[in-house]
């Protein structure tokens, strides 16, 4: 009888403690970074020990999708693939304001050829956090720079399947190094923040590649009516239809020297080094179930963008430098349904356009929010027009459908 008392006593305290737990991760476990923004309707899995020194929270993601790819002189063909798939770890150690989030890729699309004396990259997130209170993020490790707004949010917030072609050529992307971001966002007050950051300026999963060139980032974004509903400035469409008008207007900066890559972080490797200047400047409206987004990206150098091959002058390989604009307009109905259309154009900078063509690009799309953007259908029609330096122009689309789900 005795011990039958002592196995209640024992159960009842272990089913008290769950519930502790579980209720303690409920509140504690939706880990905010500034430095690593991503769109979570939910909060994960969460775990946290008995001490509560301890909290790991679990997040996946993936992406499926079936494009009709049709470019002129060629004949259409389908291409179905896994565009990415996500595994997310986020958490504190010892204490909350010591924080730290992992994310590994493995799709290959994400991941990327494996070729030859290069890393592979399935780490996209590997970083450490000092949050000593809610203004103040200190950050070392890998991850996303303080760039445009579109490659700063999760792929998983967008509301077409991909980024634009400017974002593709244009972004500074994720890097290794320290940064400092200083936030001041309030619900319907004038808000602002300051990102900042000092990285290699060789982009991710990179070793033994030791320089004396260094990245210097810095960001300043504005919100005049404060802060958007949920962090709506992490995620693209009115999903939680704004019932006040929300603003945000930034821009960055960063000056990459001696950057071996054709994109900065980005890109194949260059012949030499050269030093790349980058100027990244968006805006973001939401209201009542209007978006719209606008931004302009560019890339210049110090120097000749064109670089030669030392062992073979008759080799060469170039910085992809220019600029674009990108225009974004959405309307999410009640029943969730969105309509999305979006213009981009890009023109190639002086040095490299007999390499390369000016494009333009036409996308429309529709979204249907099953659980905000955690859980979507998209479909999406794009046009390309190509015009080269020698006068032709080559008019290619591409017709998708995909789905997303996460947790």
């Amino acid at each position: 009888m005795k011990k039958s008392l002592q196995l209640l006593l024992l159960l009842c305290t272990a089913t008290i403690y769950s519930q502790i737990t579980i209720e303690q991760t409920k509140h504690d476990n939706d880990i905010k970074l500034s430095a690593l923004p991503y769109y979570s309707y939910g909060k994960g899995i969460g775990m946290t020990s008995p001490d509560s020194l301890f909290q790991l929270n679990i997040r996946f993601r993936l992406q499926n999708r079936v494009t009709y790819i049709k470019n002129e002189d060629e004949r259409g063909a389908y291409d179905g693939q896994i565009r990415r798939l996500r595994l997310r770890f986020d958490g504190y150690v010892g204490n909350p304001k010591f924080l730290y989030a992992i994310q590994l890729s493995f799709a290959p699309g994400d991941v990327g050829e494996v070729k030859e004396g290069e890393n592979i990259n399935i780490i996209r997130d590997a970083v450490v956090f000092y949050r000593p209170n809610k203004h103040w993020n200190i950050s070392f490790g890998q991850t996303k720079l303080p760039g445009n707004r579109q490659r700063v949010n999760s792929s998983g917030g967008l509301q077409l399947t991909d980024r634009t072609i400017n974002n593709a050529k244009f972004t500074i992307d994720r890097d290794f190094g320290f940064q400092v971001h200083q936030m001041n966002e309030y619900k319907d007050k004038f808000s602002y923040n300051f990102k900042t950051a000092v990285s290699t300026g060789e982009g991710r999963n990179v070793t033994g590649k030791a320089d004396d060139g260094v990245a210097f980032t810095g960001k300043v974004e504005v919100l005049p009516f404060g802060a958007f509903a949920k962090d709506g400035t992490y995620f693209e469409g009115d999903v939680l239809r704004e019932k006040k008008p929300k603003l945000m207007l930034s821009g960055a900066f960063q000056q990459n020297n001696r950057a071996r890559r054709t994109q900065g972080q980005l890109g194949n490797d260059l012949f030499e080094p050269k030093t790349m200047k980058s100027v990244l400047l968006d805006a973001m409206f939401k209201y009542n179930g209007w978006a719209a987004m606008m931004s302009y990206m560019s890339r210049t150098t110090t120097e000749n963008a064109v670089a030669i091959n030392p062992l073979d002058s008759t080799e060469s390989n170039y910085v992809f430098v220019g600029n674009g604009f990108d225009y974004q307009l959405s309307y999410n109905l009640r029943s969730n349904y969105e309509l999305i259309g979006r213009y981009s154009i890009q023109k190639i900078g002086h040095d490299i356009r007999t390499l390369t063509p000016n494009t333009k690009e036409y996308s429309f799309g529709v979204t249907k929010y099953i659980w905000e953007h955690t859980f979507k259908m998209q479909t999406e029609v794009t046009f390309d027009e190509l015009d080269y330096f020698n006068g032709t122009s080559k008019k290619n689309w591409y017709l998708r459908f995909q789905v997303e789900i996460g947790i």
